[in-house]
């Protein structure tokens, strides 16, 4: 049975700060490859020579530092993001854990993963929003203030607060699909994992739990990234919107967007990249997250089977 006296404000602080590091780090790590990606997003036409090709176009065009785009808000944004994210899903896995009880918890834990980033998300998205909107408008447009202070100045002064959290409803109907898959398969694929080695979290090593963490990642990544790529870029469209093409509410403009590009392009282009991108990204995080939080000194929550055979 879980020892639930583990899980108590530190443990979501320890997971909250575990959370804030894996996803700066892995964020800012791949900072030059979003910024590869937004550019092709944003001007299909001019940069259509790939991933790689079009990097050496913008070094080429505007030096390696371009690459480098948005970097501080990305590591604080992806920090606060993290820390709502992951510290918010196992706050909320644990107490519906504890509420409905081993049995009920070990049937429901599809569900509980997918409530609990949910809601987790939401939360971080509210603080994510405005640094997302700087680091893409800092990509888009290279007189765009530097620094996350002088953009979020910028942005405020000419469009209002209002400005910073234009992109909500994408980033939430983006985020939130993203986040639900991401957890959910990551839960089931590490599952399936163990039981493939014939070992459980409890009873494996550090480097097989990390190595489940890192497959389990990828395979999530990868299904993440299929799901909430229409929206990632509506996301980059919408916010590389301004003046006369920024009229309207954020819904209308969202369907003409949709409209303009059509199904097939939302769902297709820069694909491939985003997949290696967050296929990566997602097992740096898990493996970080778990790597971190067992230098903390705390234990990852996991369901429990109950008629699994006691360990002795």
């Amino acid at each position: 049975h879980p020892n639930w006296s583990k899980y108590i404000f530190m443990y979501y602080v320890k997971g909250a700060a575990a959370g804030g590091i894996c996803c700066s780090v892995t964020h800012a790590a791949l900072c030059p490859v979003d910024v590869v990606k937004t550019r092709i997003q944003l001007d299909p036409a001019k940069y259509s020579k790939g991933l790689i090709g079009s990097g050496r176009q913008i070094v080429a065009a505007e030096g390696v530092g371009a690459l480098a785009s948005g970097l501080g808000a990305t590591a604080a944004g992806y920090f606060v993001q993290g820390w709502f994210k992951f510290g918010g899903v196992e706050f909320f896995k644990v107490n519906f854990a504890k509420q409905l009880g081993e049995r009920r918890a070990w049937d429901n834990r599809t569900s509980i993963y997918l409530a609990s980033s949910a809601m987790a998300e939401f939360i971080a998205d509210l603080f994510l929003c405005p640094l997302e909107a700087i680091r893409i408008k800092s990509v888009a447009d290279p007189a765009f203030p530097k620094g996350v202070a002088g953009g979020i100045n910028h942005v405020v002064s000419t469009q209002g607060v209002a400005g910073l959290y234009a992109g909500l409803g994408p980033i939430l109907f983006k985020q939130v699909p993203y986040t639900m898959a991401k957890f959910a398969v990551q839960g089931k694929a590490a599952e399936a994992i163990y039981t493939a080695i014939g070992q459980t979290p409890e009873t494996a090593t550090k480097s097989t739990s990390l190595s489940v963490s890192l497959g389990s990642g990828v395979i999530a990544g990868v299904a993440a990234a299929i799901v909430s790529h229409p929206a990632d870029t509506l996301l980059s469209m919408i916010n590389k919107q301004s003046g006369a093409e920024a009229t309207g509410s954020t819904t209308s403009r969202l369907i003409g967007l949709a409209r303009a590009a059509g199904f097939k392009k939302l769902c297709t282009v820069g694909l491939l990249p985003r997949c290696v991108m967050i296929g990566t990204l997602t097992a740096g995080q898990f493996g970080i997250f778990d790597t971190v939080m067992g230098a903390l000194g705390a234990e990852k929550f996991h369901f429990h089977n109950p008629d699994a055979p006691a360990k002795h």
